[in-house]
């Protein structure tokens, strides 16, 4: 069953349009990624999700329901997180502030927060430290963690890995695969190597648009196809 469906999605920025008729289906479970070459459309998909860009005509579908004019605010409220790729945290307020203001109630759930320790140790080990002062990997787990402290349907994560050093994109790949578990994540990811680690399914956006949609293993074996679309090699 199909978690997210897009249908004819098109977005314009000023007087530029960015995407042009997207259709997707992101099914439930699993770690969903979007491929595709710098300015592709990538980010403006999931901004657009998000309502933070307004898509013009087309729809917007999570489990089943119509979501393409509610607000934000309302859109985040039926269990969907935005992770952009400036993490979104608050560089002034400590790691604990930034998870506090994430959550619904202002206190955190006891296993949840046991959780997202497991999955991230230095956050405990950094817990009363400033959020600026954190290293990029630590940066990323952060904002990563926020979008966890409440219980999320589908997260929606914009370049996850960009800046940072390999024993962080494994450290992140472990934990993604066990969010992954309890979440449906929607991924925006440049590294194809940890994109194809990670994603069950994938798309490739092109000039705004969907050129290709699949299952990751059948795309990572065909590398013909991934240098057409990619440019790989």
């Amino acid at each position: 069953m199909s978690l997210l469906t897009l249908n004819q999605m098109k977005t314009d920025i000023g007087q530029y349009a960015v995407l042009h008729d997207v259709s997707l289906e992101v099914p439930e479970g699993g770690v969903f990624v979007l491929l595709g070459r710098n300015g592709a459309g990538k980010t403006t998909t999931l901004r657009s999700i998000m309502r933070l860009w307004k898509p013009a005509p087309g729809s917007v579908r999570f489990d089943g329901q119509d979501i393409t004019g509610l607000h934000t605010a309302d859109i985040a409220r039926l269990g969907i997180a935005y992770v952009p790729e400036n993490m979104g945290i608050f560089g002034n307020l400590t790691v604990e502030e930034n998870l506090i203001l994430a959550t619904a109630k202002g206190h955190f759930d006891a296993a949840r927060l046991k959780r997202i320790t497991t999955l991230f140790p230095a956050l405990e080990r950094f817990w009363t430290k400033q959020a600026w002062s954190l290293s990029g990997g630590q940066k990323q787990m952060l904002s990563v963690a926020r979008a966890i402290v409440e219980p999320r349907r589908l997260i929606l994560i914009d370049e996850p890995t960009k800046g940072l050093a390999p024993a962080i994109v494994a450290a992140m790949a472990e934990a993604f695969t066990e969010i992954s578990r309890e979440a449906t994540l929607l991924l925006v990811e440049q590294n194809f190597h940890f994109a194809r680690s990670i994603g069950r399914d994938m798309a490739v956006i092109d000039d705004g648009r969907v050129v290709h949609s699949g299952s990751m293993a059948e795309f990572a074996a065909d590398k013909p196809l991934q240098d057409r679309l990619l440019g790989l090699s």
